[in-house]
């Protein structure tokens, strides 16, 4: 397939970015093949996404972020970042003692359904080791405790670093990250939880939604900031729940929600659709 370049921005909205933008990718030779923009009114944002051909565009693809840069970025006060689809991120995933997350983004890696590399596993317990065996993907295990947690966290970073990778998906790891981790990976890190109305605290919250009735049960995915739970949503679902659902109905329709919403958001993370700002998501399609 023909490699191409992936462009997203953002900056304070003013007339002729568009057609700056595509402009420089027309008159150098380029075939766009996807081009969506939005503008903040509230804000006064404009963002972008375009994606273009780079076989027979006259830039050289190494040369491409500094033209942009000294020749629009620098004039239209742009935040923007550019990705080739010939450089696969390399994605780690966090786990606990929880599978249903792990073995679907296992899955799809395996089937081939991302564009993605999976160099290891990291792991507080050694309960899913197992799973990467089976599915051949290095597994290391960081016992963590209070006196030990910030210790731990380092090696963990060491060896993230040591795998070059990108972005982190948290599939059901029952750990908080430090705020040094974060800010290594910002909006680099995917999280994935439960989310219930009304809200249900604790280690037994599908008996407290079965005991107060609820109808709908959902998920959230987002990217990890250090206000727990609270950081830039890419993705939500919900499903229905009635009288005849049991305990263990809600418990299961919760997992499979949980992987799906989770699944959902690291596949626009991987196709680079998702452009945070401040503490919200632009999601192109």
């Amino acid at each position: 397939m023909t490699t191409t370049a992936k462009l997203l921005l953002h900056c304070p909205d003013r007339p002729g970015i568009l057609a700056e933008v595509t402009d420089f990718i027309t008159v150098n030779k380029g075939n766009i093949i996807y081009l969506d923009q939005y503008v903040d009114r509230v804000e006064n944002i404009f963002f972008m996404r375009i994606e273009w051909e780079l076989a027979g565009f006259l830039v050289p693809q190494e040369k491409i972020e500094d033209y942009f840069e000294t020749l629009y970025a620098q004039k239209y006060d742009m935040n923007f970042r550019l990705y080739f689809s010939d450089h696969k991120p390399r994605m780690a995933i966090f786990v606990s003692k929880m599978s249903h997350c792990l073995f679907d983004l296992l899955a799809r890696y395996t089937a081939g359904e991302w564009n993605v590399e999976i160099p290891l596993i990291i792991s507080n317990h050694p309960d899913m080791q197992h799973v990467a065996e089976r599915f051949g993907i290095p597994y290391h295990v960081f016992p963590i405790t209070r006196e030990n947690k910030a210790e731990q966290e380092q090696k963990e970073m060491e060896l993230l670093a040591q795998h070059r990778v990108h972005f982190i998906v948290l599939a059901r790891y029952m750990q908080v990250i430090s705020q040094q981790m974060i800010h290594a990976y910002p909006n680099r890190i995917i999280n994935i939880h439960h989310s219930f109305l009304p809200a249900f605290v604790g280690a037994k919250l599908y008996h407290a939604a079965f005991e107060r009735g609820v109808k709908i049960i959902g998920a959230t995915s987002h990217y990890v900031t250090t206000e727990l739970d609270a950081g830039p949503i890419i993705e939500q679902d919900v499903v229905r729940i009635t009288h005849k659902d049991s305990v263990q109905d809600l418990v299961n329709k919760g997992k499979d929600l949980e992987k799906i919403v989770l699944s959902r958001a690291v596949q626009k993370h991987i196709e680079r659709k998702v452009l945070a700002y401040k503490n919200k998501t632009v999601i192109f399609n």
